[in-house]
């Protein structure tokens, strides 16, 4: 059994790497850390987990001291992340980090937007973990950088069409929702259920730290500078993330021709669904799911197609592509214990 780590266990994203790899045959997590429950079993402070899935809480130093797995999963903050990373390759371990520690290649656009960056030196050995984008260079890598959960609705709503005649992606505009667990599970006045359970409010209106990770991957996959607009949005729900993207068309360019590119684009990906002309991402219908749902339309008195992508915020967004790059890493089937359909209603 590959032998696993979670750092930053109880958190929204640590807690669904736990569900996930509960259900992965091949792997076993061995240990987890956590600064509240540190010295606890994993069953202490999740009822649900079963005496043979269970694994000791540890504190993160203690763990980074000694940590005898095949792969970690840093669910940390940004900034804690990049001392991690460190020490756990030093010691042979694999790292998927899902912070943006390592998201970005250059040095001083990451200073821009997160601040000093602790261990620049290591910044250019990630691999940028999108696995629809990326699964080659992911299959080798040692350092994997989990993508950010709406660059990941972004990347996958453009990446077909930044090359196709007719369609204009120099400069995307692009507006998201997300639902509430995306801002973690640490106590925030602004994400308390009073105050976000009945509003609806964008956020980061001007400048959020997404774009250049948005405008690096799609400037690479377009050969040519592309610059995003982009507004994010807090919705009163727990989970779940849809993005519309407007980009401009020529004016004799068809939905079908638009729907075609996506769909050959995508004919070997298992989980992404072009959904059919008429039917619209609904995050209620991927809900736990590793599932991303695409609808492409164009409207054509205002000569823009309307590209509406949906995740779960959670796991494609964050722990499901997670496992998806260690699968791939270990040369898994790549789909297992992401298989499960959404949960619904």
């Amino acid at each position: 059994m590959l032998q696993a780590l979670i750092f930053g266990t109880t958190g929204y994203t640590g807690i669904e790497l736990i569900r996930i790899l509960s259900a992965h045959p091949e792997v076993s997590v061995v240990a987890g850390s956590s600064r509240t429950w540190a010295n606890k079993k994993a069953s202490e402070v999740f009822s649900y987990i079963s005496a043979e899935k269970d694994f000791p809480l540890v504190e993160l130093e203690r763990l980074l001291d000694k940590p005898e797995a095949d792969v970690a999963f840093l669910a940390l903050p940004h900034g804690d992340s990049a001392i991690a990373a460190r020490r756990l390759l030093e010691s042979g371990v694999k790292v998927i980090d899902l912070s943006a520690d390592f998201r970005l290649k250059d040095l001083g656009t990451y200073e821009s937007w997160y601040g000093l960056h602790k261990d620049p030196d290591l910044l250019n050995s990630g691999v940028y973990g999108l696995a629809e984008i990326h699964r080659d260079e992911i299959r080798t890598a040692e350092l994997v950088a989990n993508p950010g959960c709406y660059p990941t609705t972004v990347i996958l709503g453009i990446a077909p069409v930044v090359n196709i005649d007719g369609v204009d992606t120099s400069f995307p505009i692009v507006d998201s929702k997300s639902g509430i667990s995306g801002a973690g599970r640490g106590a925030k006045l602004n994400t308390s259920f009073s105050e976000a359970g009945e509003g609806f409010r964008p956020y980061g209106v001007i400048g959020h730290r997404h774009i250049p990770e948005m405008e690096q991957e799609l400037s690479l996959l377009a050969g040519r500078k592309i610059t995003v607009r982009f507004t994010p949005h807090l919705i009163p729900v727990s989970r779940g993330m849809v993005s519309t993207i407007y980009l401009r068309t020529v004016p004799d360019l068809d939905a079908e021709t638009l729907r075609d590119a996506f769909e050959k684009f995508y004919e070997n990906e298992q989980f992404v669904r072009v959904l059919p002309k008429g039917i619209f991402p609904d995050t209620a219908r991927i809900r736990g799911s590793n599932q991303v749902h695409i609808s492409v339309e164009i409207d054509q008195r205002t000569h823009y197609a309307v590209i509406m992508t949906a995740i779960d915020n959670l796991v494609k967004g964050a722990s499901g592509a997670a496992v998806q790059n260690m699968n791939i890493m270990f040369d898994f089937e790549e789909s297992a214990a992401l298989m499960g359909l959404p949960l619904f209603p």
